[in-house]
């Protein structure tokens, strides 16, 4: 045997060995649907891929059936069906999708439980971007769940019948199903139902807002963080039901033989959701501030009312926030073209009209170490979309409600190897999660190294949170809850974490009144 053959084979065996071990180090947990066994991952305890519903198309979710054995959840269970551009098995896409992942270090303990709802808006993603292993390091029991979305989680189709009452809310009643199983067995993995924070990023934070709305979700969880969350969903209840009518008239169908849309595929059934959008409501396009079409409906009994506009919903008044955005976002970034002042002036007329000139004088005023390093490509680059509406929801909440709300934003500047990334939409999670280690591919060493310090940070913070709704921990300066009167905003950037107050008030302002035109239209409609 050649050398090169045999120290093949030894890496093989060491590989089984150490997944040999992984088995061995499992601990199983008797479940309300049966026993689960898991693997680890980085020294945490990781359950993949636990079952927490069975589900119908378009119909609320039920309770596992039970098990007999050991179930091994040591692998990522399937995402809801999307549009993929590589084939894909059904143990990795399924419309039987509600699956859930738990991480702790120690079963015995009673640790804040966080439970996290991935990015995508109400259409797509998947729970397997963001693994909670490190994070659970945090002294935290992290919680990721997979849910039905687009058309399989919000086709409103109420004006069939009774049958279908829910069923333009079904992936949101999934959430509230998972929250059930967390508040049913989290306790024998570690954590503490009576002490649960929802978080997400982006559609993530979307949901978080709605979960505030819905009676259901009340008792269920007792904090919220909602990232770069704030794009508004203006579904009405009329917009829903005539998208539902259209998807039946797309596919040939009536409300009397409305059961067949059952026996359609998922690829036809996305394919008439989009043609119906385009005849009835219309199509949304990316980047737009706010979203409609397959997402949640406000029936007054499931949701109460859409989040963001301004507030939330009176049940959530006692429920802790921290909300917040990054400095760059949906933005495209142009940090490395040659940019002039006059160029990017000439851009900004283009949104900003003549008040161009005093959006770049707020923005100087608003962040004035910038102007000696990113302007003027930073006047094209900012956020446009999700900090203006975070402030005036902030507003809205800040000091009006029983508990705190605390507000962010994330500035921290990436760069891979060729070019500066600024701090996009998302850009963040890594270092909430503290898997920062896993990005050796995308971002520079230099970066990395550079960035470290965030991953503690950022980790600390939202862990910290979690246990008892206050973010202040060691390192930061005292942190006090938002007013519309303070505006005190935390920083993450720069060298170390920096307290601002009303900075930007003027310059979002400006961004409000010419940035979100279409919603402004959008509103008169309704009235």
């Amino acid at each position: 045997m050649s050398m090169k053959k045999l120290s093949l084979l030894l890496v093989t065996l060491l590989m089984t060995l150490t997944a040999s071990a992984q088995e061995e180090n499992k601990e199983v947990i008797n479940t309300t649907s049966g026993l689960v066994s898991g693997i680890i991952q980085e020294g945490t305890l990781a359950y993949l891929g636990i079952p927490y519903a069975k589900v119908e198309r378009f119909m609320p979710p039920q309770p596992v059936k039970k098990w007999k054995g050991v179930r091994k959840c040591d692998h990522w269970g399937p995402m809801t069906m999307q549009q993929q551009n590589r084939p894909m098995t059904e143990e990795q896409m399924s419309e039987n999708c509600c699956v859930l992942n738990v991480w702790t270090t120690d079963v015995k303990a009673k640790k804040p439980v966080m439970f996290w709802l991935h990015g995508g808006g109400f259409d797509s993603g998947t729970s397997e971007w963001d693994p909670g292993m490190c994070l659970a390091k945090k002294d935290v029991v992290v919680v990721s769940i997979n849910h039905r979305l687009n058309i399989l989680g919000f086709l409103d189709l109420s004006t069939c019948g009774k049958k279908y009452k829910y069923s333009g809310n079904v992936g949101m009643l999934d959430a509230v199903q998972a929250l059930e199983w967390v508040r049913d067995n989290i306790a024998k993995f570690g954590g503490d139902p009576n002490n649960v924070t929802i978080f997400g990023e982006s559609g993530g934070g979307g949901k978080v807002g709605t979960l505030m709305c819905m009676l259901k979700a009340k008792g269920l969880f007792h904090k919220a963080i909602i990232m770069s969350g704030t794009i508004l969903n203006v579904n009405t209840k009329a917009m829903t039901e005539e998208l539902g009518e259209a998807v039946l008239k797309e596919l040939g169908l009536t409300k009397k033989t409305v059961d067949k849309i059952k026996n359609v595929s998922y690829k036809d059934l996305y394919a008439a959701g989009q043609r119906a959008m385009a005849a009835s409501i219309g199509t949304r396009r990316p980047g737009t501030p706010m979203m409609w079409g397959f997402g949640p409906t406000p029936d007054g009994e499931v949701l109460l009312q859409q989040p963001f506009q301004p507030a939330f919903a009176s049940i959530s008044d006692d429920i802790p926030l921290m909300i917040g955005t990054t400095f760059n976002e949906l933005q495209r970034a142009r940090y490395n073209q040659p940019i002039t002042m006059e160029q990017a002036r000439t851009e900004l007329q283009k949104t900003f009209g003549d008040e161009t000139d005093a959006y770049i004088s707020a923005f100087c005023e608003s962040y004035p170490d910038k102007q000696l390093r990113t302007l003027p490509a930073d006047l094209l680059c900012i956020d446009w979309l999700f900090r203006p509406k975070t402030i005036i929801t902030s507003d809205a909440i800040g000091g009006q409600r029983k508990a705190d709300t605390y507000v962010y934003m994330y500035t921290v500047g990436e760069s891979d190897n060729r070019s500066y990334k600024g701090s996009a939409h998302g850009s963040e999670l890594k270092y909430c999660f503290d898997v920062l280690h896993h990005y050796s591919n995308q971002l520079s060493q230099q970066c990395i190294n550079d960035n470290k310090q965030w991953s503690e940070t950022l980790s600390s913070v939202w862990a910290k949170f979690a246990h008892d709704g206050n973010p202040n921990c060691n390192g930061l300066p005292a942190w006090q809850p938002y007013t519309k009167e303070n505006g005190e905003l935390m920083e993450f950037g720069g060298t170390k974490p920096t307290l601002r107050h009303n900075h930007d008030r003027k310059l979002e302002e400006i961004i409000n009144r010419h940035c979100f035109k279409q919603l402004d239209e959008f509103n008169k409609k309704k009235q």
